[in-house]
């Protein structure tokens, strides 16, 4: 028989009883949630609260000696988050009642995390800090009966999927886990036999970590106060106490990897991560997951009325495939950088090296970047060749935009900048996050170089051809060349976009280019995406095993991460930076200048300031991109910019632009 069929079945009048009998209280009793236990909330007269746990039948009594020992060791440690047992009158730690040990246990006061519908990050990182202490003051602890076979043990994750994803009724459900599963066996299950091990709590979900301060609708002040049972406890890898955490933090976010980010960075901070337990980490949290599915899809034959077993599926099954989207070198470079480390080590190496070697780079197009022939276009956020109407963003009409510019300028070659947030990319793909108001990618990882189409494209240095492609999907890379290079033991690559059909004709996979090789020719509109006839080329440090749908424009919620994947072109290039203007100023920095020169009278939104820098019909848009509903200013009758508008107001300025004190029709 299983541990579901033990579980015990006591009353709330039973637990009253049992409290007065063997604690001496004279308390109330109403049953609190568990899955093999049975848990009772116990209030006296006078608000004093406590804990009565009903062990199941078949829990080996030497393990329930283990919790004890664990609580009491955390309270010499300095714990203060965790309950404590309280003896019986007897003076024992728990009382056996036919087949079934009785605890009595400290309350912590607070809600579940599960309860609590906003999490701030403040609120993440505190729960990543508190077991990070956790597991540090539990570094020096064994037991005999921790070391069991257990299936919520992430250590044996393999054998229990394996085991019950047959159960999954779901076949969508169903592939999801059989993929994950895939990934792990090849690219985490090798690095098992490194990884840290020692006694952790291995359960804290969202009902297990309690919270107290602000209740506030953005939740604010709130910290965790405590974490409560310790009945899933095994000795395993010790990174898979933060994998736990993190995968119920998951739970319905519309970013998932956004909030596991400050629960690594606290736990981190308290007890530092290996370069090891990084890369296995989102793997861990996947799987963490698969096997809550697995397992819930088995017990309901066993226990079909409980509705504890299923409080966390339909989450979970949200989350999980938008977790199996996002790819695991991604997740561990983000990692990574949320806790102050190189988000891709090798990213500087291949930086350095290619800054000592530009010199001997030969130039990528048929003119000279070098010379004063170009003219560094402004696609940002706020550019006035880029509109808000779509349709005005065609091919034709932007490239009569662009060539206008090169006319005045009397240049022969523009040159599209690196780390540019901009708003052109409308594409479904660019989206990033659900909902009309969901992140979409705005940051430029290359440089475009725009030439007309047929122009010549080099290799500015020997390497092999790693993939090629027609990516033909509306504003894709169409063409698409991807060459991989050595920087001493370093493997990168560069990427050339928006090329010709013909570019692709006789290449092949691992046919070695030299510098100076012509490899391309540059496309038109109507094979290169819907673009005006440009190369974007992009240095590529990490793959992320994506080969050539390795994206040319990131989120700007994780810049410095793509950045790192993908380093300035320039490096390469060798365009003067001072053909580049300086950076538009940081947030901070505009509103300390506000505050300079405007009174106070003049106030501003928000604690965190939006900083505007475009308007569109309900739209208004930041200095990365970010999109917001307007629904505060005088515009929504009509919208921002509304052409109509627009054009009435330039016609009238081009006629009188005055004050109030004349008459005027």
């Amino acid at each position: 028989m299983t541990l579901l069929q033990h579980t015990p079945n006591f009353t709330a009048e039973d637990a009253a009883r049992l409290a007065a009998a063997h604690y001496d209280l004279q308390t109330t009793a109403s049953p609190l949630p568990s899955e093999r236990d049975q848990n009772f909330l116990l209030q006296t007269a006078a608000g004093d609260r406590y804990v009565l746990k009903i062990a199941n039948a078949a829990e080996d009594a030497a393990f329930l000696d283990a919790q004890h020992q664990i609580l009491d060791h955390l309270g010499h440690r300095g714990v203060d988050f965790c309950q404590r047992v309280l003896p019986a009158t007897s003076g024992e730690p728990s009382i056996i009642l036919g087949h079934h040990h009785v605890r009595l246990l400290t309350y912590v006061r607070g809600r579940p995390l599960g309860a609590i519908k906003r999490h701030s990050d403040d609120l993440r990182r505190d729960l990543g800090a508190k077991l990070g202490q956790l597991d540090r003051a539990l570094a020096d602890f064994d037991h005999p009966a921790l070391h069991r076979t257990f299936h919520w043990d992430l250590a044996q994750v393999q054998d229990v999927v394996e085991r019950l994803e047959h159960a999954v009724a779901e076949p969508t459900m169903r592939a999801t886990i059989t993929r994950l599963a895939a990934a792990f066996a090849q690219r985490t299950a090798p690095r098992l036999a490194g990884l840290r091990r020692g006694p952790i709590h291995n359960d804290a979900n969202d009902y297990n970590v309690i919270v107290g301060g602000g209740e506030d609708l953005y939740s604010r002040n709130q910290y965790v106060t405590g974490l409560i049972d310790f009945g899933d406890m095994v000795h395993s890898f010790t990174v898979a106490e933060l994998a736990i955490a993190c995968a119920y933090v998951a739970l319905n976010s519309d970013d998932p990897l956004a909030a596991m980010l400050p629960v690594v960075a606290g736990y981190h901070a308290h007890n530092p991560l290996t370069d090891d337990e990084f890369a296995v980490l989102f793997d861990l949290v996947c799987m963490r997951l698969c096997v809550s599915v697995c397992i819930a899809a088995e017990q309901p034959a066993q226990r079909p009325d409980d509705p504890y077993l299923a409080i966390s599926q339909q989450p979970i099954r949200r989350t999980l495939p938008k977790l199996a989207q996002i790819p695991a070198r991604l997740a561990e470079a983000a990692f990574r950088h949320a806790c102050g480390l190189a988000p891709i080590p090798a990213a500087d190496r291949v930086c350095a090296w290619l800054q000592a070697h530009q010199p001997e780079f030969a130039p990528a197009v048929d003119v000279d970047l070098h010379a004063d022939n170009l003219v560094v276009y402004d696609l940002s956020v706020g550019s006035p060749l880029v509109e808000g109407d779509e349709a005005r963003n065609r091919a034709a009409l932007f490239t009569s935009r662009l060539d206008d510019v090169l006319s005045v300028a009397d240049a022969s070659v523009g040159i599209g900048r690196y780390d540019e947030p901009r708003l052109i990319y409308t594409a479904p793909f660019f989206k990033t996050g659900d909902g009309p108001l969901g992140e979409r990618r705005t940051i430029h990882l290359g440089i475009d170089i725009f030439r007309p189409a047929g122009a010549p494209v080099y290799a500015p240095l020997p390497g092999t051809v790693h993939a090629f492609a027609n990516n033909a999907a509306h504003q894709d890379y169409g063409p698409v060349i991807l060459l991989r290079h050595q920087a001493g033991d370093d493997t990168f690559f560069t990427l050339y976009g928006h090329l010709s059909l013909a570019s692709l004709e006789g290449l092949t996979v691992g046919q070695p280019i030299a510098a100076g090789d012509q490899i391309a020719t540059l496309g038109a509109g109507d094979v290169n995406g819907g673009w005006p006839p440009h190369l974007h080329f992009q240095i590529i440090t990490d793959l992320l095993d994506l080969g050539i749908d390795f994206p040319g424009v990131g989120p700007a919620s994780q810049r410095a991460v793509w950045t790192a994947l993908s380093p300035d072109p320039n490096l390469i290039l060798g365009i003067d930076p001072s053909c580049f203007p300086a950076p538009p100023p940081a947030k901070d920095v505009t509103l300390a200048t506000r505050r300079r020169r405007l009174g106070r009278n003049l106030s501003i939104g928000y604690r965190d300031p939006v900083k505007v820098e475009r308007g569109w019909m309900q739209y208004l848009f930041d200095e990365t991109g970010r999109r917001y509903l307007d629904a505060y200013n005088n515009v929504p009758h009509v919208g921002h910019c509304h052409p109509q508008v627009v054009a009435a107001a330039r016609a009238q300025m081009g006629v009188l632009n005055t004050n109030t004190r004349y008459l005027h029709d």
